[in-house]
């Protein structure tokens, strides 16, 4: 039984999500205490529950202690069923972080295609929104080999949720490794603004603010605004550099009293420290990377824009599970690159 601290590193729910996939991808059982204690609600809330929920059901899992407000988890995987899946959070939840728990688990030790669906929240605070899973992770993920096809079926806001997203993971029998370690430079941007039973206007103006942020920086961009359907109101702005090796997605949310400008604000602020930091992976993806890489036989560097408290602890949690050496040559809060020797 491997023992994990949650309180150690960034101290939220990535503990849990990797050592839930770490779990079922080595066949090895755990303890997780102190669930998200650096968190102001610790415990598992109802994402993280279904988390443990649908991770059990995949791997025909025994377990203890999946409730909302749970400081401890018990864990013990069986063999990965593939198959058609529904999962639903029931709140406004990050639909992509349950994607995220299951989902190499399924490509890696599935025998055939699963398609599941879950319910919740798209676009979420603190958690990748369903765009950045279509336009960044899965491009990464098809690099390594890895094809998992997704789609949103409608979205969802905080607080009602509503949202529906959709993933067909096929099984993969090799991991690539990968080697990213430059980036053109970035001068053009694409992107969207998206709005949701709001005025026009809302969605005309972080399109405006957007590419007046992008243009003062010498970057050129297309924004187009959308009108989506969804259970409540809801903002989205984003960025996307398609030069990249890779095209990263920053994307910022609005919320009740929050200006359409400080939205737009939150994406350029983002997709601007990315491009001058001149490094190909940005830093959501750098730690997301880590885990299908561990288990490609071949050697892999990529160079990140920053060195994150989330990469950190994923490497810490990684080591738990898995022999294999990763180091960074920098510290937190800089760029870096990430290297994985290949298995000898």
């Amino acid at each position: 039984m491997i023992e994990l601290d949650g309180s150690e590193g960034e101290g939220g729910g990535q503990i849990l999500r990797s050592a839930l996939a770490l779990s079922i991808l080595t066949g090895k059982p755990f303890k997780l205490i102190n669930i998200r204690a650096n968190r102001s609600k610790p415990g598992l809330a109802p994402q993280h529950v279904m988390c443990v929920k649908a991770a059990g059901t995949i791997s025909g899992a025994t377990y203890k202690g999946a409730s909302n407000g749970s400081a401890v988890l018990y864990f013990e995987p069986n063999a990965v069923k593939p198959g058609k899946y529904v999962f639903s959070i029931g709140t406004a939840g990050a639909t992509s972080l349950v994607l995220h728990t299951i989902a190499l688990p399924l490509a890696l030790r599935g025998s055939s295609l699963s398609d599941i669906t879950i319910t919740g929240g798209t676009h979420n605070t603190h958690a990748p929104c369903y765009h950045f899973l279509e336009t960044t992770w899965t491009a990464y993920l098809r690099r390594m080999g890895i094809v998992i096809d997704v789609e949103m079926i409608r979205p969802g806001f905080y607080p009602r949720g509503g949202g529906e997203i959709r993933a067909v993971i096929h099984p993969c029998n090799r991991v690539n490794g990968l080697s990213i370690l430059t980036c053109p430079e970035l001068t053009t941007a694409g992107g969207f603004s998206a709005f949701a039973d709001l005025p026009e206007s809302v969605g005309r103006r972080q399109a405006r603010r957007l590419s007046v942020r992008l243009k003062s920086e010498g970057i050129e961009s297309h924004i187009p605004v959308e009108q989506w359907e969804a259970a409540n109101p809801g903002t989205v702005a984003a960025v996307i550099f398609r030069q990249a090796p890779v095209p990263p997605l920053f994307f910022g949310l609005g919320e009740r009293g929050k200006p359409a400008e400080s939205v737009a604000d939150e994406a350029a602020d983002e997709a601007i420290a990315f491009r001058d930091a001149k490094c190909p992976v940005d830093p959501h993806s750098a730690d997301q990377l880590l885990l299908p890489l561990v288990f490609s036989p071949d050697a892999s560097e990529y160079r990140t824009s920053e060195i994150t408290r989330h990469l950190t602890t994923n490497i810490a949690t990684v080591r738990k599970f898995v022999d294999r050496d990763v180091t960074l040559d920098a510290e937190e809060g800089y760029a870096g690159i990430v290297r994985i020797p290949a298995v000898v």
